[in-house]
């Protein structure tokens, strides 16, 4: 039987919703109901019960959901619940800055290697990893056993280093590069664009834009 098709606005609902069931588990919440967890997320019940059907019955009827089961079973649908080994290439303002950030590794990504092609940068220790010429990455991308791959170069050689990433038979990117990247159908790649994020709220202000972001 073929899969169901997933669309991408129910994958991030998920998101946001582990994220509240990760709240509620600290809060020491034992069950919360689906109406409970709609209301943290400015949803309706009726869309987080459609959301987790996809994936299987959750729940009792008049009892809600048991918080840390819900959790973890959310987890394991999103593929969180295990190591990702990540490699991040550049390692200048943003590169740096995603190295220190701790939600990665919390959530299982952990960045094992870091690659730039400043020579003032290869060999040194940076934040507990060494840098690594981007010209090696072959061989230290294979040793690793690295799955996903952070693109924080300059626009002008981003598509070069992710021809190669995928030549190298990484199949999950994650670019912060302001460009539009090309890939073959079978790599995924995700675009973080901060100055295009930071474009819609200019636009906002200028134009008063009173009309509410609609939600994914």
């Amino acid at each position: 039987m073929a899969k169901k098709k997933i669309s991408e606005s129910t994958i991030r609902r998920l998101s946001l919703y582990y994220r509240a069931l990760s709240v509620l588990e600290k809060e020491n919440h034992q069950t919360v109901s689906s109406k409970e967890l709609a209301k943290r997320e400015k949803l309706t019940p009726a869309q987080v019960r459609k959301d987790l059907s996809f994936f299987g019955s959750f729940g009792t009827r008049g009892l809600g959901y048991p918080v840390a089961e819900l959790r973890n079973q959310v987890a394991s649908i999103l593929g969180i619940n295990r190591l990702w080994k990540v490699a991040l290439f550049g390692v200048g303002n943003i590169g740096s800055a995603l190295v220190s950030y701790k939600e990665f590794a919390r959530q299982g990504f952990r960045i094992v290697k870091l690659f730039d092609n400043d020579q003032r940068k290869i060999g040194s220790n940076h934040k507990g990893i060494i840098i690594s010429d981007v010209r090696n990455m072959n061989k230290e991308i294979a040793e690793a056993n690295v799955e996903i791959a952070v693109i924080a170069v300059p626009a002008t050689v981003a598509q070069y280093i992710v021809d190669d990433v995928v030549d190298h038979g990484i199949k999950a990117i994650l670019n912060f590069a302001p460009i539009n990247l090309k890939v073959p159908d079978d790599v995924y790649l995700r675009n973080e664009n901060m100055s295009m994020e930071l474009e819609y709220l200019s636009f906002a202000m200028v134009n008063n834009h009173t009309q509410k972001r609609p939600k994914v």
